[in-house]
């Protein structure tokens, strides 16, 4: 069990790449949207530029890292089957199936725009990025306390967070309609 320790350090050196992965793919989707309805050249130039940026950072960085996540994860569950019968895990593991969900989701807006077919506006994306980070929230949250029952608390607090970001983005899109380039 001298291992374990290991195991559960490369574990979160994965999900921090994950996650990082899951943070930036959005911007990169706000920027190819925002190309895609440029004028030629710069279209053409931008969204091939784009397309290798997302492709890169999505088969070499994000899926790779959730795999290795998702993998180290089971193998410290295998090592210590009781954490499966901790309330607070349980609520952690709907958490990870929910990031397992966005991730596939992302998944299909990345597969989606590599094929220049924009269905959803840049706002959108913008909004979408978001989601990773309430995840996160609650997962580090559960993790730390090690409480069912204070996690209620934590989901509070992301909704608080859902709000403030709501109108962090508000602001944000008046300060850019008056000046394009900010």
């Amino acid at each position: 069990m001298e291992y374990y320790n290991y195991i559960k350090a490369l574990h979160l050196i994965f999900i921090v790449t994950w996650f990082a992965g899951l943070f930036y793919i959005p911007r990169l989707f706000v920027y190819q949207i925002e190309a895609f309805h440029k004028p030629s050249p710069e279209k053409e130039i931008l969204g091939k530029q784009l397309r290798l940026m997302t492709k890169r950072l999505w088969n070499i960085i994000t899926w790779p890292s959730a795999i290795l996540a998702t993998s180290f994860a089971i193998w410290l569950l295998i090592l210590h089957p009781f954490l499966l019968e901790l309330p607070w895990m349980q609520v952690k593991l709907g958490f990870v199936v929910l990031l397992i969900l966005y991730h596939l989701k992302t998944h299909q807006y990345y597969n989606q725009l590599q094929n220049d077919d924009v269905r959803k506006t840049s706002n959108f994306m913008r909004l979408w990025n978001e989601g990773a980070t309430f995840i996160l929230f609650a997962v580090v949250f559960l993790v730390i306390l090690k409480s069912a029952i204070n996690w209620v608390f934590g989901v509070i607090g992301i909704f608080v967070l859902g709000v403030l970001l709501m109108l962090g983005f508000k602001i944000y899109k008046k300060v850019r309609r008056k000046n394009p380039d900010a």
